[in-house]
């Protein structure tokens, strides 16, 4: 398990929505410094954080970050873009952009930052899925978000030698700019942040954060047609 008392946390996507209240949360918890990072990162007024400038879908990029944050103990994969299109809808270079970001992004971000955390006794990834990993519902999001829990799994086996926590984090629709314009039933995101980090301090490995994604994650034994009614 991660301890957030004087812990460094790195957050990618901390301008608004999830990524801020990470950075936030993370303080109040007591972190001793927070990476705060953005393709274009903005001021927080608070001496512990450090706004720091992180384009994901850049190695270049992330080698800067990995320089500047050389001390970080708890890594947040947070950034992600959104798009909901059908994969027939959708052009292959839309859904190439999303993969770009949502999951090879993610996983530069966790490999480059690897041995910072093995380097400074382990650490935590915590990786931000959502409900759609699971069902197919947002065309290339989905495939997306799908693809990036396999590497999270993959990658909590690989970085348990070292000793570093990897915990995959699921949610349902979560009140943020990304899906503002959504008229649905949302999570509060101050409810899934807190949850996430009580889950990192328990030392879990996964977090179902709502009551979604548990019934959901419970159909995945199920048959396809449980899952997909449309099907017939």
């Amino acid at each position: 398990m991660a301890d957030l008392s004087g812990a460094v946390v790195l957050v990618t996507g901390a301008n608004g929505g999830l990524g801020a209240e990470f950075v936030t949360q993370a303080l109040d918890r007591g972190a001793s410094r927070v990476y705060a990072t953005a393709r274009r990162p903005r001021d927080w007024a608070d001496e512990r954080v450090v706004p720091l400038e992180l384009d994901v879908t850049d190695q270049a990029s992330v080698d800067a970050a990995v320089t500047a944050a050389s001390d970080v103990t708890i890594v947040v994969n947070n950034a992600g873009v959104g798009g909901a299109a059908s994969l027939l809808a959708a052009s292959v270079e839309d859904v190439e952009a999303l993969f770009a970001t949502n999951v090879f992004g993610a996983l530069r971000v966790a490999k480059s930052f690897a041995p910072v955390l093995a380097a400074n006794g382990g650490g935590a990834l915590v990786d931000l899925h959502s409900v759609l990993s699971w069902i197919a519902l947002a065309g290339g999001y989905s495939a997306s978000k799908a693809a990036f829990w396999s590497i999270t799994n993959s990658l909590r086996v690989e970085l348990a030698p070292q000793g570093t926590q990897v915990l995959g984090a699921h949610l349902g629709y979560t009140d943020t700019p990304m899906i503002e314009h959504l008229d649905t039933e949302k999570n509060a995101p101050a409810d899934v942040v807190a949850a996430i980090w009580d889950a990192v301090a328990a030392g879990e490995r996964e977090v179902l954060v709502d009551q979604v994604s548990r019934d959901v994650r419970a159909k995945l034994s199920g048959s396809l047609e449980a899952m997909y009614p449309q099907l017939g």
